[in-house]
């Protein structure tokens, strides 16, 4: 990578896939003042393994926070949490990624209940929007911090958010992808995302922090399936190529794993 990501980066969801791979980058390619906070449900539980083998493997870069998304008072806390360890630095980047799908895929309409919808609606656009709420503060900080001395004044490495959307939140283009599985919760949640992506750019343009929302491609995942083309390194590592160079112009769109605009 050319350029690097820097500061203090949070990301959601990194027991497994995306998620566990984005630390696993980041981890290797960020400097020495980087450092990262990797937040998933349950740290310390099994399916955290390879997540802790992380922290191992590069001491003192990687700290693990409690996170579940649907739970209000759980966000609250690991925001806490992070702002104590954080102090005065500022959060230079957060990215959402943590997400569910249900039913099981193909999840069609006759197997889709008012459950599923709310269940997912929770997880993927209303936790995204308290964490954002919630670590505004250590946002505007680090865009404060950071202030650039000329050219755009925002970017990854200064404060952002990105929200990791998909193909299939497009509206646009859903006559294109809806027989490849109908996702009715799934769809509906992160074309929600998409708004709340343009939403925040709106908001907080006047901090400096910018908000872009990326599809990470059709990935090799729990959630993708074994037929998905990529694979969890080769998606993780567009998107670190992508997030670098984004700025002023980037702010509120959605792009895909290689830099690509997707319609609304």
């Amino acid at each position: 990578m050319s350029e690097k990501l820097e500061g203090n980066i949070l990301v959601t969801g990194t027991n497994r896939g995306i998620g566990l791979e984005l630390v696993k980058q980041l981890a290797e390619s960020t400097g020495e003042e980087a450092h990262i906070y990797a937040c998933c449900r349950a740290p310390e539980g099994t399916r955290a393994e390879a997540l802790r083998d992380l922290t191992t493997q590069y001491p003192g870069k990687i700290t693990l926070i409690k996170l579940d998304m649907s739970d209000e008072d759980s966000i609250s806390a690991a925001v806490q949490a992070v702002s104590e360890q954080i102090g005065a630095g500022g959060l230079n980047l957060l990215i959402n990624n943590a997400a569910i799908n249900k039913p099981d895929i193909p999840a069609p309409l006759s197997a889709t209940g008012k459950r599923d919808m709310m269940d997912v609606y929770e997880t993927n656009v209303v936790g995204p929007f308290l964490i954002a709420k919630m670590l505004l503060p250590l946002l505007q900080r680090a865009a404060e911090i950071n202030s650039p001395a000329k050219g755009d004044k925002m970017s990854c490495r200064r404060s952002a958010i990105i929200n990791i959307s998909t193909l299939v939140s497009s509206i646009e283009k859903c006559p294109e992808t809806f027989d490849i599985a109908q996702m009715y919760p799934y769809r509906t949640s992160k074309t929600a995302l998409n708004m709340l992506t343009r939403c925040q750019a709106e908001d907080f343009k006047r901090h400096n922090i910018l908000v872009t929302a990326i599809h990470p491609g059709w990935v090799r995942t729990e959630m993708g399936g074994e037929q998905a083309p990529l694979t969890t390194h080769d998606s993780v590592h567009g998107m670190l190529y992508v997030m670098p160079f984004l700025s002023n112009k980037d702010c509120g769109i959605l792009l895909d794993w290689q830099g690509n605009r997707i319609p609304w």
